[in-house]
């Protein structure tokens, strides 16, 4: 009778202390998690003030599609501006063609080849980009034998569709406007009012030289 009395406290005993373990574990960890966030928030603080764009960068941008694409920031806005207008898929599919052209493993070429193609050219195309029937048809032959320079023509096709259009609008747009203002420039009006939608006042935090 005595045994089973102490073999039950010790039970008891055992179950408490694992409770309480569990507890202090969950306790550490949630505090483990939180210093991570906080020390993943504070990275991300460095790094942001750290890759400060400089207005000289931004002004480059409206020198050629080129200088904007080539540039991670001005890609990103880029494709902001692209995403406003519903037409994203234009420079999805030239990154997707500029990533493809990296490929090195040889047996990766047809996957990703028809990867892209199903996504961007074919008829059935989710993000179909505006390709005249010549170059589609030349593509889709390319797609018999894939090289890395198998979409180079529809990839120059849409670059200069983009030139011609969306790039001209980009640089009148918000997008670029608010990165951007001529060095000295004062608060009158045609350098505060960017267009009858978007107004940037002399309180703005983007236009330094309106402090």
């Amino acid at each position: 009778g005595k045994s089973a009395l102490v073999s039950l406290a010790v039970t008891c005993v055992c179950v408490t202390d694992a409770k309480d373990m569990k507890h202090r574990l969950g306790f550490l960890l949630q505090k483990s998690d939180s210093c991570d966030y906080s020390s993943s928030q504070g990275k991300k603080e460095k790094i942001s003030s750290s890759h400060r764009i400089s207005q000289e960068e931004v002004r480059k941008w409206a020198d050629s599609l080129e200088n904007l694409i080539h540039h991670d920031r001005g890609l990103a806005a880029f494709r902001a501006f692209l995403k406003s207008e519903y037409s994203e898929e234009n420079i999805e599919f030239w990154v997707s063609c500029e990533d493809y052209k990296k490929t090195k493993s040889p047996a990766k070429l047809s996957p990703k080849a028809r990867k892209i193609y199903d996504e961007f050219i074919s008829v059935q195309a989710t993000k179909e980009v505006n390709l005249d029937s010549c170059t589609r048809e030349k593509t889709s032959h390319n797609m018999l034998e894939p090289t890395l320079s198998c979409f180079d023509e529809a990839q120059r096709k849409i670059f200069t569709l983009m030139e011609k259009d969306s790039y001209r609008r980009f640089l009148k747009s918000p997008y670029y406007l608010d990165l951007v203002s001529p060095p000295g420039a004062g608060c009158g009006p045609e350098n505060c009012k960017r267009s009858h939608t978007h107004t940037l006042d002399c309180n703005s935090n983007i236009i330094s030289q309106c402090a």
